[in-house]
Parts: structure tokens; sequence; C-alpha cells
């Protein structure tokens, strides 16, 4: 293992400080320090100060060592490092700031998840059944009313023939809106099936990422003191222990960014699936809008931009019949890919 991680392209720029939860705590400290010297100045009476010669020399003094951390680049970046450490420090008594704890915390959160993705996919089977269980009833019965009228039409049966007509018309009308749910429905599937499975994929890589790291990170801690890690800022070399944790906090935002694109398409699914009323033949407009809007964003993270594309064109595809009732696909263990653990080239 190298000591110094090279993170993968789209990692390479560290999120800034100020926007991270330890920049809020530097930024309130950094404000009540500029209040503090603000009222210091205010309160001190310059015309006395200057009047003894010993405070104009402390003074001076002061201004001497301002002026040299202002243009030291290494006693500049010197006094940043322990700034920053000491807020970190400060802000993990309140927030999880350790990575490898909140990687532990997201294989849990896609423990819960992929249990309610399992139940909305079972549900999402259950519905598409219904459909097109209505689907084919609705043709029998255009088959039954077209018989009828063209027996009505025989016999000069006027009132008859319109009756059943208009009726066949209806119902070819709602087949055709039936069949468009049906379509969005086969898309929802597909796509929470292969969430699903790419889910667990992650769990497994994130679990064994969070195993296996954590003992290599408490022996580079023990190995790499704070003031090693000073040392290395004042020579402009890359510190081993920040590298390796910002390639961990690199790890932990790719995570995040896919557990949450895992619960917003699992709130749009459910938002879409709760609009529907098979009884009825009745869906809301809202919820198409939906998932429309998600198939035209483009991007997937969790997915990978081609493999989504992929999933809509098989699932726009006519001669591409997805079969509801077969046995869903298991998802390839690590031992079986490829690539091995999608997060092992943050640490190469």
């Amino acid at each position: 293992m190298s000591t110094t991680p090279n993170l993968p392209a789209g990692y390479g720029k560290k999120k800034p400080f100020w926007k991270r939860p330890e920049g809020i705590t530097g930024a309130i400290f950094a404000a009540g320090g500029i209040a503090l010297i603000g009222w210091i100045i205010l309160a001190i009476d310059w015309v006395e100060m200057f009047k003894n010669t010993l405070a104009i020399a402390g003074i001076a003094a002061l201004v001497f060592g301002i002026l040299f951390m202002a243009f030291d680049p290494k006693m500049r970046q010197l006094l940043w490092y322990g700034y920053t450490g000491a807020m970190r420090k400060i802000t993990s008594v309140f927030v999880k700031m350790d990575p490898i704890s909140i990687l532990k915390s997201y294989v849990t959160d896609l423990e819960n998840n992929l249990k309610e993705m399992n139940s909305q996919i079972n549900k999402l089977r259950g519905q598409m059944h219904k459909l097109d269980e209505l689907i084919k009833n609705n043709k029998q019965e255009i088959d039954t009313n077209m018989r009828i009228a063209s027996q009505a039409k025989q016999k000069d049966k006027p009132e008859v023939f319109t009756l059943k007509t208009r009726r066949a018309g209806r119902l070819k009308d709602s087949n055709v809106r039936l069949s468009d749910l049906y379509k969005k429905m086969e898309i929802l599937y597909r796509v929470l099936d292969r969430m699903y499975r790419n889910g667990e994929i992650l769990i497994e890589d994130v679990r064994d990422q969070a195993l296996v790291k954590e003992q290599e990170r408490k022996a580079i801690r023990a190995s790499h003191s704070a003031m090693q890690s000073a040392a290395t800022v004042m020579g402009e070399d890359k510190d081993a222990r920040f590298m390796y944790d910002q390639a961990l906090e690199a790890i932990a935002d790719d995570v995040s960014a896919k557990v949450g694109e895992m619960e917003r398409f699992m709130e749009m699914s459910s938002t879409f699936m709760d609009s529907v009323d098979l009884q009825n033949g009745h869906f809301e407009e809202k919820g198409l809008e939906m998932l429309e809007k998600w198939e035209k964003e483009g991007e997937s993270i969790l997915l990978g931009t081609e493999t989504k594309n992929s999933l809509l064109a098989e699932a726009n595809d006519d001669d591409n019949i997805l079969n509801i009732d077969a046995p869903r696909a298991e998802p390839m263990r690590r031992e079986e890919r490829k690539d091995g653990n999608q997060y092992d080239s943050f640490f190469e």
C-alpha cells in the first residue's frame, strides 16, 4: 500500500474548508476573534499607550510578528494547518467526523434502504401483474364489443352498433394510456432492480473498505504524529496521514451521493406507485412527470450513465419483453468481479 493515496478523477479537488462542518465552527471562531480584536482596539486608550515605551515595544513586536506570519508562506501554512486541525477537533465533539465511522453508518443506511427497495420492487411487481391483467381484459372486451357491433350492423340495429363501437373506442383509448403506464412501470422495475443489485455490491465494497482501512488508518496515525504532520507541511511535502484521510473522505462523499440518489429515486417511485389507481384505471400525471424528469436528467452516480441509458432503451424496446416472473439476477460478488472493490483505486 502506498503511503500517499491517489484520488481518482473527479476527487482531486478537496472540498473547501469553509464548506465542511469544521468550516462552520472555524467561521464562528474567526468572527468571534475579529469581534474580540475590534473590542480590544476600541477599549484601549492609545494616547496613554504610546506614552509607555515598553508598550510601544510590545506593539511593534506584535505588528512585526503579524507581518512575518502574513508574508512567510510556510509560517502561514503552519498556522492554517493548526487552525483547521483545532476546528476539526472541536467540531468532532458535536459532529461525527471520523471517515471510518461515517462509512459504517452508510452501510447501515444502505441495508435499510435495500430492505425498503425490495418491498417496493415486490409491490411494483404486483401492480404490474394487475395492470397487465387489466389490459388483457380490456382487449377481450374490445373484441367482444366489436363482434356484437358487427352482428348489430348485419341485423340493422344502429343503436346497439353505436353503443358497442363507442364502448370499444373508449376501451382502446384506455388501453393506450394503460400501456404507456405499463412502460413507465417497466422502467421503474428495471431501474429499481439494478439499483438494488448495485446497492448490494456497494454495501459489500464499503463494508470491506471500512474493515480493512480502519486497521491501516490506525497504523498510519500511530506512526505519524501531529508534529510530523506539521513538519511535513513546513517542508511542503504530502502528509501521508492527511492524504489517507482525504481518500477515505472521498469514499464517504461518493457513498453519500449514491445513497442520496437511491433515496431520491425510491421516494419518487413510491410517489409514482401511490398515484396509481388500477381499480379505476386512473393515475396522476404528477407521478409520470417525476419519472420523465428523472429519465431526462442524464447522469446517474449509482447506476452509471451508460447503464441508465441502456435500461431506458431496453424498457422502450417493444422486442425486449420483461418477464417480471423470472428470478431476479444476483449481484456479482467481489471475487467474481474483474475490477474488484470499486474503491481500491482511491488508495493506489
